[in-house]
């Protein structure tokens, strides 16, 4: 049995409803809590600013970090700059409506429509969401708390955008299961710049694959796969599942590995 070295974090999900009840039933067992602000229209289901508030004191009470999901129904990288600049505005008004709460990272998605395009089209990509970051980054007082996920796509296309306007990634391992990507090889890749990893079980043998399942339901080499890389991993993990029996099944199958794991 290792020590557990990570910090544990779920999603502000487990439990069907808001994020405020979801924190307060669950906040006491876990390090950090995955804010789910996957939606950002209309405004009214945005976090108010006295949830934020609330939030920030039960903080306190619980003694417990926040990461926060940026929304996904807005692209930065899409090719109508229009789109970008109306993803950076809604992106800048979460990360301020946030800004008195204890987050440690914003994670986001720089979405690549289906199938993989053309090495011009990659490029093209690159060069959106580029000018994306640029609508967004200088107006951050620390671009490092971005954390671009890793998504369908090979994590490689965005490790220049990552160097240039210094963010951090977030490795969904799940993806890399899924996609079938090499999980060293994006640790090489960024090193130190992985400042969170986004954990949930997939099961590949249906097809499509299904993710976002419990860790207890996953075939046991790739289960073991993901395991090695959290031995030695000090920055936060995060039990990505939306449903309670499946992160009861992820928290028994990483008692059995690690200790500290708590029990729900």
């Amino acid at each position: 049995m290792l020590k557990r070295p990570f910090k544990l974090a779920t999603t502000s999900f487990i439990y069907p409803g808001h994020i405020i009840p979801n924190v307060k039933k669950i906040g006491a067992f876990f390090d950090e809590i995955e804010l789910l602000v996957f939606e950002s229209k209309p405004e009214a289901v945005m976090p108010r600013r006295d949830d934020v508030r609330e939030l920030t004191e039960l903080s306190r009470d619980l003694d417990l970090t926040y990461n926060v999901h940026l929304p996904t129904d807005i692209n930065l990288s899409a090719p109508d700059h229009r789109l970008r600049r109306d993803a950076a505005d809604t992106l800048k008004r979460v990360i301020e409506r946030f800004s008195i709460a204890p987050v440690t990272s914003f994670t986001l998605h720089l979405e690549m429509d289906k199938p993989m395009p053309s090495q011009d089209g990659i490029k093209a990509w690159q060069n959106n969401a580029r000018q994306g970051l640029e609508l967004l980054v200088p107006t951050l007082e620390d671009p490092a708390k971005i954390s671009v996920e890793t998504l369908w796509y090979p994590p490689d296309l965005f490790k220049d955008l990552i160097n240039e306007f210094g963010l951090s990634v977030c490795a969904d391992l799940g993806h890399h299961i899924k996609y079938g990507y090499d999980i060293p090889r994006t640790f090489e890749l960024f090193g130190p710049k992985i400042n969170l990893i986004h954990l949930h079980g997939v099961d590949t043998r249906l097809e499509p694959p299904r993710t976002h399942i419990g860790l207890d339901e996953m075939v046991p080499g790739e289960f073991r796969k993901i395991m090695d890389h959290l031995k030695h991993y000090t920055e936060t993990v995060s039990i990505e599942v939306f449903k309670l029996a499946h992160l009861q099944g992820s928290l028994e199958a990483l008692s059995k590995i690690f200790n500290g794991i708590p029990c729900i």
